[in-house]
């Protein structure tokens, strides 16, 4: 194939004088690296058709940007900005980090920012809310999982990248963001105006909903995640053991890979837990349970919703397929892929999608989600006025129980406020009664 360029193109001929041996490197590269041959030991030919008009017509573009654009752009810009759309255009995903973003990525690793706490992500080129952290501006102002958001500042988020919304929304604490967000079911945009925080996010809580009963919420996966789970599950347990257990995976966005299977692993003593597919071997990885398991004969309930995705799904799915729980709510979220940040010489990066997480039974997670085993909308538990019922013990001279008055503690506001929590609590109790019955 014979390549030119338009006479006097002088930039366009250098620009491809430089692209041209690294596209040229690329094939015997992947040669060394993936070989495979058929039954009579030939090595299949990977493509080495290279698209080198594609190659001359980037030069082209390149050079017609930087010889009749209205503004003079820079050589270092223009190619950063095809960097980032040539990732941007693989999946949601993948991008290119700059300096500044990439210390982003790293700062939110590590659970610590300025910023609103939420998790978002890209759908069908929109900006959209996988879940507000607990406990941060962005959940106290009543964002929800879903929420498309339609401006950051005043600046629109159509054709935004991912990277760039997430710097617009991260900043020093106790400065103001305002962002447009359209609600499902809604004309009309709401208006929110949040104040930056230092976000911490603690990724695990606990409480006893009843006497035997106890509440783990995880909000995040973090890499001491299991740890803090394996410890909240032993200070509940501490004074008796437990009899039921609903573990919280709503608006959970996810994290560490590694910490979903050390959370399953609390509750599964054997078996498959999640494993990875990719293109080379080393995406290729399986993850089983250990012996070591703390919590593995606890009746246990896994509420999810919309919100809970990625790790959130391995732990819900894995526990689903294993038979170890019942998984209650709503469809999660669907975010099933793999990503490797790989860092860059010059100090950037890159976001890069490179496997997919499948279930114990070969269930894939991206685009289908985990289902519930049963189904509970959210909503709030709610007494009707003038509409409570009339007791033996309401009754003028009604006559006095010989035993002692049994305790009764206090309904828990959060049940009081939660219908899946406590849609959940009853079906715990319901199987202690079920299991009771068969022994």
């Amino acid at each position: 194939m014979t390549l030119s360029v338009t006479e006097g193109s002088a930039l366009a001929k250098r620009l491809l004088a430089t692209l041209l041996p690294i596209a040229l490197l690329s094939v015997p590269l992947q040669l060394l690296a993936q070989p495979s041959s058929d039954s009579d030991g030939t090595v299949d030919n990977v493509s080495d058709d290279l698209p080198l008009e594609e190659i001359q017509t980037f030069a082209e573009v390149f050079e017609r940007i930087k010889r009749a654009y209205v503004e003079d752009v820079e050589d270092r810009t223009l190619l950063r900005n095809a960097m980032r759309g040539m990732l941007s255009e693989l999946d949601p995903h993948s991008a290119y980090l700059d300096k500044e973003e990439y210390q982003s990525l790293r700062e939110s690793t590590e659970g610590e920012f300025g910023g609103i706490g939420i998790e978002v992500g890209m759908e069908n080129g929109q900006l959209m809310i996988i879940t507000p952290i607990d406990d941060t501006p962005a959940s106290e102002a009543g964002l929800m999982s879903r929420d498309i958001i339609i401006s950051i500042d005043g600046t629109p988020t159509e054709g935004m990248s991912l990277q760039e919304a997430v710097t617009l929304m991260r900043g020093d604490p106790d400065t103001t963001l305002d962002i447009s967000v359209l609600r499902a079911g809604e004309e009309s945009p709401r208006e929110f105006t949040l104040t930056r925080e230092i976000i911490r996010s603690e990724s695990v809580k606990h409480e006893l909903l009843e006497t035997g009963y106890g509440y783990l919420r995880i909000s995040q996966f973090q890499s001491r995640t299991p740890e803090q789970a394996r410890e909240a599950l032993q200070r509940m347990a501490r004074e008796q053991p437990l009899d039921g257990l609903v573990l919280d995976l709503r608006n959970n966005p996810g994290g560490v890979l590694q910490a979903a299977v050390g959370v399953a692993d609390l509750f599964l003593d054997e078996g498959l837990i999640v494993y990875t597919e990719g293109r080379i071997p080393d995406n290729e990885l399986s993850f089983s349970a250990s012996a070591d398991t703390p919590a593995e004969d606890v009746p246990l309930v896994v509420l999810i919703n919309g919100g809970s995705a990625s790790a959130a799904e391995i732990v819900a799915g894995a526990l689903q397929d294993q038979r170890r729980g019942v998984i209650m709510g709503t469809d999660s979220f669907g975010k099933g892929s793999v990503q490797q940040i790989m860092p860059l010489g010059n100090g950037e990066g890159l976001k890069l999608t490179t496997a997919l997480y499948y279930t114990p039974q070969g269930r894939s997670i991206q685009a289908q989600g985990i289902e519930p085993d049963v189904d509970v909308v959210r909503g709030r538990l709610e007494v009707a006025e003038g509409r409570r019922e009339i007791r033996e013990s309401d009754l003028e001279g009604h006559l006095q129980s010989q035993q002692a008055p049994r305790d009764q503690e206090e309904v828990s506001q959060r049940l009081r406020e939660d219908y899946q929590l406590s849609e959940a609590l009853n079906l715990l109790k319901a199987l202690n009664v079920v299991d009771r019955r068969r022994h």
